[in-house]
């Protein structure tokens, strides 16, 4: 396959579970919260080569409804790391026509992190080129109940009936359906660290998504190695179904 046909075969959209910042941490010998910043630096360089490959949505998973189980420390350090990278990081997502897009009960975080995402948001909001979409505070089952509980105030309300209630209406009230531009399915989901499970992540949305897993640490994954799996991905015959 030439290059040609390589790049006629992008995924439009490709979706990142970030694993492996703690064991990351653990081998070299420094704190969780230095693997975390270690993983935002490899994730910035990620959005990047994204960009330049033509993909048109890159989503991460940054925080699951999970993770509060950890430390107080770890989770406010994440945050912090969050609010820093907004920071320092915004203008050059907005000159590069980057659109940021949040999926989750982003609400629910910490106000300084909420008062980041909402600048982000709408600095961004009028770019056409990459939409980079962070997961966070994010899972799929409660993104999922999100969707049912709304339609089922439309069918109490008498808005519509039980019959009506289809594939493409669930979709729409997803996470990635209207509030957010309708962002389409994964095409490719790729997992670091050796761990092969989605782990609460687009769940409705993964139907016919291609899985790829890697054994590099979050930190350690470079844009030499996606592209390389993107490029995999580009050789795989999708049948979604049929034969």
């Amino acid at each position: 396959m030439d290059r040609k046909e390589l790049t006629e075969k992008i995924p439009v959209h490709v979706a990142v579970i970030m694993d492996g910042n703690g064991r990351w941490a653990e081998k070299n010998g420094v704190s969780r919260l230095s693997g975390h910043n270690a993983g935002m630096l490899a994730m910035k360089e990620i959005i990047k080569r994204a960009d330049i490959m033509g993909i048109r949505y890159l989503t991460v998973y940054a925080f699951s409804t999970e993770n509060w189980k950890r430390s107080q420390e770890e989770v406010g350090g994440i945050f912090n790391l969050l609010v820093k990278y907004v920071g320092s990081e915004l203008a050059e997502l907005d000159e590069n026509n980057v659109r940021v897009r949040i999926l989750g009960d982003w609400r629910q975080v910490p106000k300084a992190a909420v008062a980041s995402i909402e600048k982000a948001l709408d600095t961004t909001k009028n770019n056409d080129g990459l939409q980079f979409n962070i997961a966070l505070n994010y899972g799929g089952r409660q993104e999922i109940l999100h969707a049912v509980r709304s339609i089922c105030e439309r069918v109490s309300s008498g808005e519509i009936g039980v019959s009506d209630v289809t594939g493409a209406m669930i979709s729409d009230a997803l996470y990635t359906g209207e509030e957010n531009g309708n962002i389409p399915d994964p095409d490719l989901i790729i997992r670091t660290s050796g761990e092969e499970r989605l782990s609460n992540f687009l769940l409705w949305q993964c139907a016919y998504s291609e899985l790829a897993f890697t054994d590099s640490l979050w930190p350690d994954f470079t844009p030499d190695e996606f592209e390389a799996i993107v490029h995999a991905f580009a050789g795989r015959k999708r049948r979604f179904g049929g034969r």
